[in-house]
């Protein structure tokens, strides 16, 4: 008989017990979108947050975005993207140094983030700035969730495998599968762990299936 595999995001997959980890709370700070040439999104959260308002204050702004699902929660509200990274917030800073100084970009971010991308980028002269527009706390699922002691788990965020750790603990019997080296620096010192080739859930469910 297979294990199960609990996946542990805010989103979910068939194949897989979704647990959703974070309850997203938005926020709509006033934002002069006239100020700034390009967005930076991290997450599809921040299309998310982009919604409150008036389409045409934004969407002429082209978008860097960190990863292919980032990328594409942006062309569904009809943006443009300029540039995807491979889903690592780090090496945004290589992809926003590539454009001239005097274009000003807007990083709409969560409360809590997992990189310091946008230090590095204003240390090193880029001209961008960030705006928070969500907040999220660990959920009621991920804390009352009964996990079997063999089953795969699949952490897709640190925050995620914060929240998982608050209540619950990995045991030797678990297979653990995480999105990102970001993530599986979280991890609890000597949890073995697969980390997937790419940043996806489904990569992840590859590894898990397997």
């Amino acid at each position: 008989m297979p294990k199960p595999i609990y996946l542990f995001s805010i989103s979910s997959h068939p194949h897989a017990i979704s647990v959703n980890s974070l309850d997203v709370n938005f926020l709509k700070p006033h934002i002069d979108f006239l100020k700034y040439d390009y967005l930076i999104i991290t997450s599809k959260q921040a299309s998310e947050a982009l919604k409150q308002y008036d389409k045409n204050e934004y969407i002429h702004m082209p978008a860097i975005c960190v990863s292919k699902k980032s990328a594409e929660a942006f062309e569904k509200l009809g943006g443009k993207v300029l540039a995807c990274a491979n889903g690592y917030g780090n090496d945004l800073s290589t992809i926003i140094k590539e454009f001239a100084h005097a274009k000003r970009g807007l990083y709409l971010r969560a409360k809590v983030v997992a990189s310091d991308f946008i230090y590095t980028c204003q240390k090193e002269g880029s001209s961008v700035e960030e705006i928070v527009v969500y907040e999220s706390e660990c959920s009621k699922a991920i804390g009352h969730v009964e996990v079997e002691d063999d089953a795969t788990l699949i952490f897709t965020s640190p925050s995620s495998l914060h929240c998982f750790l608050k209540n619950h603990i990995i045991t030797p019997l678990n297979k653990v599968i995480v999105i990102g080296k970001t993530t599986a620096l979280a991890l609890p010192e000597g949890i073995k762990y697969s980390i997937s080739q790419e940043t996806s859930i489904e990569s992840c469910m590859e590894i898990g299936l397997a």
